[in-house]
């Protein structure tokens, strides 16, 4: 795909069992460079990925993956043990207000403006009180001499949808490209065939029978990064800032990930 393009037909790896995963290198940078393509990839669980789709993973070439999932959700959907034998680095995120839901189950009464608002939170949380954990996720990046990176949690959107928004900003992506690739979320998601079913599944008649309003919860929106953005804002004054002073990831840093993850 060229670059710059967003596309979610173009990204999206349609192996099957896999949930959201799509390369998000090939965009367009600030300096009129390109994030490489075939060497960032985002994922949700990879639990059930088929024979075949294990295999077609294998030829990815991926020899890192990051998992963001808690102990409790990586035992529910391991992830499978590949031939390949790709590192794996353990970083269990999740804010304190999802914990808190999880205990709760899905309030089915909450109205969209409470989903919305509760999905705001756990952005801004994710910023405030993870940037430690985002650190170790670029640590683990600068380590790598070669091969692909692969980011994943439960579904790929909200603790991984900010870690790609942080890869792509150190690499000079623009802010609008950054929150196009996160949005993608919601069309690489398959609703009636991932979505709905789960939902069903775990909570039953409680699902609430309204698209916009389970899509508040399972999918994204601009608001929920802006939320983040906007913690950052906060206390770090901007994106850079943060990079920099709260990730740790200084210009010489900055240097060694864009030579090698650029065009």
């Amino acid at each position: 795909f060229p670059a710059g393009r967003t596309n979610v037909d173009e990204r999206t790896l349609m192996l099957p069992g896999a949930v959201n995963l799509r390369d998000f290198g090939g965009y367009a940078t600030e300096d009129g460079r390109a994030v490489r393509r075939h060497r960032l990839y985002r994922s949700g669980a990879l639990a059930h990925l088929s024979d075949e789709a294990q295999h077609a993973f294998a030829d990815l070439g991926i020899t890192l993956i990051c998992d963001l999932r808690r102990e409790e959700e990586k035992e529910e959907e391991p992830t499978p043990i590949f031939k390949h034998s790709p590192r794996q680095l353990e970083i269990p995120i999740f804010p304190g207000s999802a914990l808190r839901m999880s205990d709760q189950g899905e309030p089915a009464e909450l109205t969209l403006a409470e989903r919305i608002d509760f999905m705001v939170t756990i952005n801004r949380e994710l910023a405030r009180d993870h940037a430690e954990d985002y650190a170790r996720m670029f640590e683990a990046l600068l380590e790598q001499d070669e091969g692909g990176f692969l980011v994943h949690c439960s579904a790929g959107k909200d603790r991984t949808g900010f870690a790609c928004a942080l890869i792509l900003h150190a690499l000079g992506v623009p802010e609008q490209t950054v929150l196009e690739d996160y949005l993608l979320t919601n069309s690489a998601l398959d609703f009636e065939g991932y979505i709905l079913p789960r939902l069903m599944a775990r909570y039953g008649h409680e699902v609430v029978p309204d698209r916009e309003a389970i899509m508040a919860l399972a999918g994204v929106r601009p608001e929920y990064l802006r939320g983040a953005y906007e913690a950052i804002e906060a206390e770090f004054e901007g994106v850079e800032h943060y990079i920099e002073d709260a990730i740790g990831l200084d210009a010489g840093k900055r240097d060694i990930l864009r030579a090698r993850l650029l065009d």
